[in-house]
């Protein structure tokens, strides 16, 4: 009788420990989800009455979860679309935008490509609808290993915040995707594609590069200066497609979620962001 009593009391003190946490869910940005994660374990560990839950899917579920209520923050590599503040006004949220971190949207090559930069313009006519750049020949570059020099464009998916920021800044705001992009799940799919396609050319969030691609440093126009992308021209903005990061709730936070907010712009916060490869939303001293 005495062990039926303990066991039943050790279950009933879990019940009581698993009924006090609080659950914040938390979803969106594939650019985001990795840094999410890393701030939702180190926060349970300072804050263990407090589970962070973190799911991917794009900037666009992230959207849709939040004005569904079912979640409590949406992660995002843009900004909230008119029509996503007109959907939460009729449904009585109003959604406040924190900025996180910021970012560059890479240009990504095969380490195979010669190419050293590469313009805004370029871009549009390789990407955009009714562009004249289909070969790598038509820029003057021969690329070794690619078959009969044709560009192979990767993209993402369009519930994604990087393909609708990428369209917007570099393609136009009325100017469409040119058919037939190989358009992936996630960030890390993008790189990894490149990594092994020598003809390909993709975007992606800066922290997933790897040693089978290589960065272009990017310039607004020909004959411009171009920049490379990193963690300080992301925070300065010099390099053109720099974006960004965001989070964002319901309307401002309070409670749990109020507390995590707090904390992920802490020093703390931005220095674990900052260790995965995104410049942090303001200076910051990390420990290496």
């Amino acid at each position: 009788m005495q062990k039926i009593a303990v066991a039943l009391f050790s279950l009933l003190a879990l019940t009581t420990v698993a009924e006090a946490r609080t659950m914040i869910q938390n979803k969106g940005s594939d650019t985001l989800v990795n840094v999410a994660q890393a701030w939702a374990e180190a926060y349970q560990a300072i804050q263990p009455e407090v589970a962070v839950a973190v799911t991917g899917g794009g900037t666009g579920t992230g959207m849709a979860a939040l004005l569904n209520h079912t979640v409590d923050i949406a992660n995002a590599s843009r900004e909230i679309e008119p029509k996503e503040r007109e959907a939460a006004k009729a449904m009585g949220i109003t959604p406040v935008e924190h900025v996180v971190g910021f970012d560059a949207l890479a240009i990504y090559v095969n380490q195979a490509n010669p190419m050293e930069t590469i313009t805004l313009p370029q871009l549009a006519e390789m990407y955009g609808e009714g562009g004249t750049t289909k070969k790598w020949s038509d820029i003057g570059v021969q690329v070794p290993g690619c078959k009969n020099q044709k560009i192979i464009l990767v993209s993402r998916q369009n519930n994604s915040g990087t393909y609708v920021y990428f369209r917007e800044r570099v393609l136009g705001e009325w100017r469409d995707f040119v058919l037939g992009t190989n358009d992936m799940h996630g960030s890390k799919d993008v790189v990894d594609l490149v990594a092994r396609t020598p003809c390909a050319i993709g975007y992606s969030g800066l922290a997933y590069a790897n040693p089978g691609v290589k960065m272009l440093p990017v310039a607004e126009k020909a004959g411009g200066s171009a920049v490379a992308p990193s963690m300080a021209t992301a925070m300065d903005k010099s390099y053109p497609i720099a974006r960004s990061l965001l989070m964002i709730t319901p309307g401002e936070p309070t409670g749990a979620v109020k507390g995590y907010m707090e904390w992920i712009l802490s020093d703390a916060g931005q220095c674990i962001l900052y260790s995965k490869g995104y410049a942090p939303c303001r200076p910051v001293i990390c420990r290496k």
